[in-house]
């Protein structure tokens, strides 16, 4: 991949700047996904070892080598700290080959409407460049705040994908949906 892919550049937000992870980023990614609170609606994503972290960051890598996208670390402008994790990977639907979009935070950020901001610009970076796939959030239909990211960062309620998900039954959220894949 070279250093002139778009997948290289930092996104950035009004507050945020976005980065492909590094092994720097292994203690973050096992202190945000060993919280329960971070993973109660998604028991599966959880993390009980440092190791595990490790091997998460490993996966997270290997598709940015394959893909030249993926999950971006989030941080506060000019700030150190990682706040949480946005991105996407390409995943089957229904059929079709997508975009599952990702988000997961630090519960101390929760209600500042971070994840919203990252979502955003991951979605609209999707959508400039990897025009050909739909993007689709998987969310538990007791998970009220995804939801709520999901709609502001520009996806609608695709009810007819809903199916059974890792951790239970999985509402979808969808843009740039084919016709063949848009209800009638």
């Amino acid at each position: 991949m070279s250093d002139q892919n778009p997948a290289n550049e930092e996104l950035t937000t009004a507050r945020l700047s976005l980065r492909r992870p590094t092994a720097a980023d292994i203690d973050a990614i096992f202190a945000i996904h060993n919280d329960p609170a971070t993973c109660v609606h998604n028991p599966s994503d959880a993390l009980a070892q440092r190791h595990d972290a490790q091997q998460l960051y490993l996966r997270w890598n290997d598709q940015w080598q394959r893909c030249g996208y993926g999950y971006w670390v989030v941080r506060h402008h000019d700030m150190t700290r990682q706040l949480g994790f946005c991105g996407v990977k390409p995943m089957d639907l229904a059929g079709m080959k997508i975009l599952n979009l990702f988000y997961r935070f630090d519960a101390s950020t929760w209600g500042q409407g971070l994840a919203t901001e990252a979502a955003t610009v991951v979605a609209g970076w999707a959508a400039r460049q990897v025009p050909d796939l739909p993007l689709i959030a998987r969310v538990r239909p007791d998970n009220i705040a995804s939801q709520r990211v999901a709609i502001r960062a520009g996806l609608n309620r695709a009810e007819h994908l809903d199916g059974p998900g890792y951790d239970g039954f999985d509402w979808i959220f969808a843009a740039n949906l084919p016709n063949s894949h848009t209800p009638r």
